[in-house]
């Protein structure tokens, strides 16, 4: 069970807030829960990954439809209606500053070698590990984490006024 904290931790908390816009640690807890009482019904012909993501995602489903959720979201106030109101005006400046540093981002990652832009894909973006990026591109891991560390480092370089 340790094992699945360290490796998969990161991904649960990255569906979790997507799927409910906060870091919610007793819907993570949940999720590792239910993986541990159902781990014998996990079948080895699926990968794992996707297991779990279904059972974090079905998690996250339960919270939104639970009453406490709905509860909580019915319950507002007239100010924090305002809040809401004014927020949505701050959100569409900041989606927009989102897009053009997510562009930014992209265009820097466009600019990268071939093989440096392919180990970043995968590792960022497809949320592949190493060892899955060496078997897919038939290199050693060693080579995958120097082509990650040096794309990094000229991202680094290139978005310096990002960071």
């Amino acid at each position: 069970m340790k094992e699945i904290l360290i490796r998969y931790g990161n991904n649960i908390k990255k569906i979790i807030s997507t799927m409910t816009g906060s870091n919610n640690e007793d819907i993570e807890q949940e999720v590792y829960i239910r993986a541990y009482k159902h781990l014998d019904t996990y079948k080895e012909n699926g990968k794992f990954k996707s297991w779990i993501n279904t059972i974090t995602a079905n998690v996250c489903r339960d919270y939104l439809k639970s009453a406490y959720f709905r509860h909580s979201q019915n319950s507002t106030t007239e100010e924090d209606t305002l809040l809401q109101i004014k927020d949505k005006k701050e959100s569409i400046e900041d989606a927009f500053i989102r897009k053009q540093r997510q562009k930014q981002i992209m265009d820097a990652v466009d600019a990268l070698k071939p093989k440096f832009r392919e180990v970043v894909i995968m590792y960022e973006m497809q949320d592949m590990n190493y060892e899955e990026i060496a078997e897919k591109l038939k290199c050693p891991v060693g080579t995958v984490r120097s082509r990650l560390f040096n794309a990094r480092k000229e991202l680094s370089i290139t978005l310096k006024d990002l960071i």
